[in-house]
């Protein structure tokens, strides 16, 4: 993997990159489509590819359960696996950790208004008889299966040998992900377990490459100066044909919201270092508050390297994605494109549309008339609107196909505007007419 900066935004800490992977660059800033289960829902490989995604992130949590990661393996890896050809990201499980353990049975997602009371989550490591999925250990998390209800045990190490199982482009290391209205006695403990996870997931990487013989061992006084992939490509062949190839490994820095647990968490993770190996890139994780999300982005990418890319793990609605870029973000990734589609919720330059609204019924124009998505270039809102009053597959298929070309487009024009010297002006103009 390697990352290039092209140009950086005057004043801020954004930029317009190239990440190139094993299966193709990835020009940045971009957004990355969610496929959890090796596919993004409603949408086939081609029409992903079609609304303008470059790169494609599955989650190691669903797939360990199903179809098991060995499985996985065994195709030729994600991409193999789901007929995507383009880059591919895991992961690490951590925030399903979050989701099916303290936040279980709570209406807590990735941005949460701090305010609420009803947020704030005492019970910790109990043996209470509330619904959790998860508990958390200093060594790993048990788990009970939300399919099956059969108990797993995820430390890091295992974490990152399903990643490489699944043999994604990058890969991430495992964390604790906690609420901002977490107490800040339990978020210290939180991140020193994520420190310390960090870096048995790093250590467990670089035996893994290793084994591959992507990482011969050090010789005395050797240093690999944190570069992972300066050794080619083998051509050997593997299972149906496809090679095997370096994984780039992100650290996650984590913190809640305050300001000194994420510079010392950007400062820990950013400076870990294991044989001369650090990390390819990083993410930046946690549950977020709606009004603080931009000051710990930045509070974050101020102390990360500013060579190596940097993702904003689970953020993609319009407003934010213009946050995250100005303070750094190279890459974000979100399942609201297509969630929000399955539901009848369509984005439009104008804000979001609930395309089953009686007015749509009779609306012989497209979602948006200057729109160029396979979805406005074929079909009409009243088609739309039947295909969800009638309960259609395709309603889904077609409202998804939109929102995703909207969102992966707007990233692109985002990083236009940059390349144009235009930003602000683009950025203006952009959120003066949309309404979230």
């Amino acid at each position: 993997m390697n990352f290039k900066i092209e140009k950086k935004l005057a004043n801020t800490l954004g930029r317009v990159g190239i990440l190139s992977t094993p299966h193709g660059d990835i020009l940045t800033p971009a957004f990355v489509t969610v496929g959890t289960k090796a596919t993004v829902k409603s949408l086939t490989p081609e029409a992903v590819s079609g609304a303008g995604a470059q790169v494609v992130l599955a989650n190691t949590y669903h797939l360990f359960l199903q179809p098991g990661d060995e499985v996985v393996a065994k195709a030729g890896g994600l991409g193999k696996f789901m007929n995507w050809s383009g880059p591919t990201m895991t992961d690490s499980g951590g925030f399903q950790v979050f989701s099916l353990g303290a936040a279980y049975g709570k209406d807590i997602s990735k941005v949460v208004k701090i305010t609420d009371p009803s947020l704030m989550i005492p019970e910790r490591f109990d043996d209470s008889d509330a619904p959790r999925l998860a508990k958390i250990g200093n060594d790993g998390v048990s788990f009970k299966s939300h399919l099956d209800g059969s108990i797993h045990y995820i430390t890091p190490e295992k974490s990152i040998q399903i990643q490489h199982n699944l043999g994604a482009d990058i890969i991430f290391a495992f964390d604790e992900c906690t609420s901002p209205a977490e107490e800040i006695k339990y978020q210290e403990e939180a991140l020193s377990r994520t420190h310390a996870w960090a870096k048995r997931s790093l250590e467990e990487h670089i035996k893994l490459e290793e084994a591959k013989n992507f990482l011969p061992p050090l010789r005395q006084g050797e240093d690999r100066g944190g570069v992972l992939n300066q050794h080619p490509l083998p051509t050997s062949p593997l299972a149906k044909g496809e090679e095997k190839f370096p994984q780039a490994l992100f650290g996650i820095v984590q913190g809640g919201r305050e300001e000194d647990l994420r510079k010392k968490s950007a400062q820990i993770i950013s400076e870990m270092e294991v044989d001369g190996k650090k990390f390819d890139g990083f993410g930046i994780g946690g549950s977020f508050a709606k009004e603080d999300m931009a000051t710990a982005v930045k509070w974050c990418n101020e102390i990360l390297p500013e060579e190596k890319p940097r993702h904003l793990l689970g953020i993609g609605e319009p407003e934010d994605l213009f946050m995250g870029i100005e303070n750094g973000v190279d890459l974000f990734d979100c399942v609201i494109p297509t969630r929000l589609g399955r539901n009848g919720t369509i984005y439009t330059k104008t804000g979001k549309i609930s395309i089953t609204n009686t007015k749509f019924r009779e609306d012989f124009t497209p979602i948006e008339a200057d729109c160029e998505c396979y979805t406005c270039k074929n079909y009409t809102k009243a088609y739309i609107a039947h295909l969800f009053h009638g309960k259609e597959m395709l309603a889904g298929t077609l409202a998804s196909t939109h929102n995703l070309h909207f969102i992966v487009s707007l990233v692109a024009n985002i990083r236009q505007s940059i390349l144009d010297d235009k930003f602000e002006e683009f950025k203006d103009e952009f959120l003066n007419m949309y309404k979230a």
